[in-house]
Order: structure tokens, then sequence, then C-alpha cells
């Protein structure tokens, strides 16, 4: 594909400086970008690259110094969005799949819809209703009375367990699982756990989207419930009655425990946990390795472990660095009050004092 740059800097409403005939051919980042490819330059840290780039154009803000004569540019007030724009239109990645492949097992029992296409080895059980326009990757497997919406696309190796509800536009990568059974279990007299039937379901509702390897548990009743629009990262746990508000977005190695409500438009951010049986509010924003013992009931941000208000935990962190320099003061100090009760000591038995 051979773009004319004119026709990018059109789809993008940016200023073009430069020869508006250079042809794209492909995109790329701004440190390997070579020669026909179009890159973009947002944040600061990676002007550094302008001098080495091969980048034939680059998406840049208003006023970026243009030193490269050799480079054409697009000024835009947002490169990032814009490029997204580009990749969206002309690069976005297609996964060919079509018609039902004669290894798939379709139950007689279930529904599909026009326009599916069924990969490799993949099991859709009795009951289960499947959209329009679905794609489902090879060795993915849908237990009984599985709902899916229309235009859904679920990469290989998915579970969905039995009775969950799958929303319109879901994305799912490799290796997550649906409706798992939740964490449930209770002593007997003997102090031995025995296993709480985990009978609800999993609610994931429109253009919700789930890395790989994301484990999402069903309700021990009613429902856990990941919210429209919501986004999560790679190996992500959601455990049982969760419901993730519309919008949230978490990252990786994050994991929410049993019954917590988070709110909406939050961002969860790597490797955070989040304890059970409380309430997040809406636009929360929780910094990466935080631990969130209690309920949050007011927006804004929070870090640490156990996490607080942001400015709070980095006051935290000063004295906490603080440490030793203050503990080498307080022997000083120490030092010198031994010194001077010496002196007292010795002036009191001369009765001077």
């Amino acid at each position: 594909m051979k773009i004319k740059l004119k026709d990018v800097a059109d789809l993008v409403g940016g200023a073009l400086i430069g020869d508006e005939n250079v042809l794209i051919e492909n995109i790329a980042k701004i440190e390997e970008a070579k020669s026909g490819d179009l890159t973009f330059l947002y944040l600061p840290a990676y002007e550094k690259y302008l001098e080495s780039t091969e980048a034939s154009a680059i998406i840049v803000k208003p006023g970026f110094s243009k030193r490269r004569r050799d480079i054409s540019y697009i000024e835009v007030d947002n490169p990032s969005t814009a490029f997204l724009k580009v990749v969206n239109l002309y690069f976005k990645p297609e996964f060919p799949l079509a018609g039902i492949d004669a290894s798939a097992s379709i139950d007689k029992g279930a529904v599909i819809g026009e326009n599916v296409a069924v990969g490799k080895n993949v099991v859709i059980s009795n009951g289960c209703r499947i959209g329009d326009n679905v794609k489902i990757f090879h060795n993915t497997v849908l237990m009984d009375e599985v709902e899916v919406g229309d235009n859904c696309l679920f990469f290989p190796n998915i579970t969905i367990r039995e009775k969950c509800r799958i929303g319109n536009n879901v994305i799912i990568n490799s290796g997550s699982v649906i409706g798992s059974d939740g964490f449930g279990f209770t002593p007997d007299k003997n102090g031995i756990f025995q296993k709480i039937p985990q009978i609800g379901i999993v609610i994931i509702e429109d253009d919700v989207e789930l890395g790989s390897n994301v484990s999402v548990d069903r309700a021990s009743v009613g429902a856990t419930v990941i919210k429209k629009g919501v986004k999560i990262d790679n190996l992500v746990q959601i455990a049982h009655n969760v419901t993730v508000g519309e919008n949230t977005v978490m990252s990786a190695q994050s994991g929410i425990a049993g019954s917590v409500k988070v709110g909406h438009n939050c961002m969860i951010g790597g490797q955070a946990g989040i304890t059970g049986h409380i309430e997040i509010t809406d636009r929360v924003m929780i910094g990466a390795q935080s631990g969130i013992s209690k309920a949050i009931t007011k927006p804004g941000t929070y870090f640490g472990s156990p996490a607080q208000e942001i400015k709070n935990t980095l006051k935290l962190e000063a004295y906490v660095r603080n440490l030793p320099a203050q503990a080498e003061k307080i022997k000083e100090l120490e030092k010198k009050v031994n010194e001077l009760n010496e002196k007292l000591n010795k002036l009191s038995e001369r009765g001077i004092i």
C-alpha cells in the first residue's frame, strides 16, 4: 500500500510542511522508522531520535522545531490521536477467518448468526446463541448456554463457561477464561475446606476488550459484571461478584478480590491489588503496585500500600528517603545531650549549680 502524504494530512486535518507527494508505505516507531515510513512525535523523551530516524514523514505538534529538511511534517494538536486515525484507516490489522472449519464441533441445539466464522477444533455447546459477524478462532470452547452478541472477536484457546453472556463488539485475547469458578470455600468443623458451589454467571457488556490470560470468575450467586467499554490488560484476575464500571481500564497483573464494586472511568495500574467487599468510586486512579485495603469514596489519585491519596504517599516517601540522614542527626544530638549532661553533673558535684 502506498499513500500520498497529502491524503494523510487531509485525513487528520493537519498542516503539511514539506513534500505532499511523499509516498507512505508503512508506519513505525520513530527510532525504528525507515524510508517510506510514517511516524509521530508526541513525548519530549523521543525527540532525541529525530536526528537519527530515517522516516519519510513525522506527525508533530504545532511549533515543533523542524530542523531536518529531508523529512516532511504534519502538524496537529494531538499527534498520537492523528496517528491512530491513520492506523485505523490504512493499517488496521485483519484477522482472516471465514466459514466453519470441518473440525469444529457445533451442537445442534446452538443458534448461529449470519457471517459467523469458526476455526479449527472450536466447541460450541448446547443452547449457545452466537450473533452476527462473530469470529471464533481455533481451540476455543463455549460451554452450554453461552450467549455472544454481534461483531465479537475471540482469539485462540479461550474458554467461556456455561451461561455466561457476552455483549457486542467484544474482543477476548488468547488464553483468557470467562466464568471459571470463584474462589469459594468454607472450613468445616475439622478445619477442612469445603467447596461452595459457584452458581452465578459472568456478564460482559458491549465494547469490552480483554487481554491474554485474563481470568474473570463467575459469581457465587448473581453475576460478575464487566460493564461497557472496559479495557483489561494481560494477566488480570477479576474475582467472583465483582462489578467493574464503564470505561475503566486495568493494567497487567492487577487483581480484584471478591464482591468489589469499581466505579466508572477508573484507571488501575499494574500489579495493583484490591481487597474484597469494598467500593471504589468513579474516576479514581490507582498507581502501580498499590494495595487498596479500604473503600475509596473520593475521586483522585491513590498510591502506595496501603494506598493513600498520592500527595500523602509522596510526603511519606520523602520522609522515608530522609531517614538515614535524620538518624545521623539524632545520633549527633544524642551525643551533644550526653556531653551536656556530663558537664552539668560535674558542675553539680562541685556545687556550682
